[in-house]
């Protein structure tokens, strides 16, 4: 959820949650027709209880340029936001900032901006990460990470601490003059620090000269970005983040239809191609964005759980699965599990002897063949 550092208080993840189900019982037959897994009774509870996962407060193109006066007050206040949010056990289990970047016009400002956020928060927050926008260059990461380290030094933050995010919005960030791919050199540069790659959709696509009203996330330039970014944090632990889209469901009732099932449609396609979580930037988003997640886990479990079985069990069949799909398998059937999409016991149903500890465990083996663990 990425919302404007204008608009955001200790309250806004629980104000999205409520209007996204205001937009679900409004228009709920529309939700009802993509509702391919019997998960949306499921959805709404999740939206009342615990509807964002990660909260951005954004001090860059969804803030502006405003007063230095005006940017310390929003500062402090998405520190002490963070905070608020950080304690309460619905909370989101991520959350940070986006400022404006390290070119030279911008260093200040942003260096500022962050302390301000930090030292309002009194630290840094439970899952707290920053993100860096605009990356060109694998210089500007070796940058970002001595900017944690003396911040660390100045504020007295344990060692480690801070961690960041690159926003990948143009394509020298994806293939550099040389021909080198900067995000894959970008990650080994990173010291450690670097939790995620996000997609910038418009700012990419205009930078390759895609006519605006073909700007999207599907757009084969998207589709080239993103594989290549998938490419350089496989294994890494570094995650993918699909870009957002800027059709909101807003409008008249066929507006609003057709902007659900899109969005809808372009979760589903991202959980397809292996990019997990997105970026939303209004609450009615929130309904197709969990719709979709179930769907797609409660799909996969019924797919995965038996062959997981399977192969615990040697018994074969006809699917003959190896350890890596295997270890594939376990995986999306885990991520499911902890998005909330199922219940443990749900997948107990399906592989009696499956439960969360043999997936973890399934998941943690790597290349068996070699003897290596």
């Amino acid at each position: 959820m990425y919302v404007s550092a204008a608009e955001v208080g200790a309250g806004t993840p629980r104000l999205w949650g409520e209007q996204a189900i205001r937009l679900l019982d409004a228009h709920a037959h529309v939700f009802a027709g993509l509702d391919t897994e019997n998960a949306l009774g499921d959805v709404r509870l999740l939206l009342g209880r615990n509807p964002v996962q990660d909260l951005r407060i954004d001090f860059e193109d969804g803030y502006g340029r405003r007063e230095d006066q005006e940017e310390d007050a929003a500062a402090r206040n998405a520190g002490r936001t963070l905070a608020a949010v950080g304690r309460g056990a619905a909370g989101p289990s991520w959350c940070g900032i986006r400022f404006k970047g390290l070119p030279a016009s911008e260093r200040r400002r942003s260096i500022r901006t962050l302390e301000l956020v930090l030292d309002a928060a009194g630290g840094v927050p439970p899952g707290f990460v920053f993100t860096v926008p605009k990356l060109r260059a694998v210089e500007q990461v070796t940058a970002t990470v001595l900017l944690c380290e003396e911040l660390e030094k100045a504020h007295g933050l344990e060692s480690g601490s801070l961690r960041f995010e690159l926003q990948i919005e143009s394509p020298q960030a994806v293939i550099a003059a040389d021909g080198t791919i900067v995000v894959a050199s970008a990650i080994h540069r990173a010291a450690g620090r670097l939790t995620g790659l996000h997609y910038g959709t418009y700012d990419y696509s205009a930078s390759c000269g895609i006519a605006p009203q073909f700007q999207s996330l599907e757009h084969p330039v998207a589709d080239h970005a993103k594989a290549v970014m998938l490419a350089a944090a496989a294994q890494t632990g570094v995650w993918v983040c699909d870009g957002s889209t800027q059709v909101a469901p807003v409008g008249t009732s066929d507006a609003i239809h057709d902007a659900v099932k899109r969005h809808h449609r372009l979760v589903m396609r991202s959980l397809e191609r292996g990019y997990y979580q997105g970026w939303d930037m209004h609450p009615g988003h929130l309904v197709t964005r969990w719709l979709a997640t179930f769907a797609f886990y409660r799909s996969a479990l019924t797919a995965a759980a038996p062959r997981i079985q399977a192969y615990l069990d040697s018994q074969g069949g006809s699917v003959m699965d190896e350890p890596a799909t295997a270890q594939a398998l376990s995986a999306v059937v885990l991520r499911g599990l902890e998005a909330g999409a199922f219940t443990e016991a749900d997948v107990l149903a399906l592989a009696p002897a499956v439960d969360a500890a043999v997936l973890r465990n399934l998941v943690r083996r790597t290349t068996v063949n070699t003897g290596a663990n």
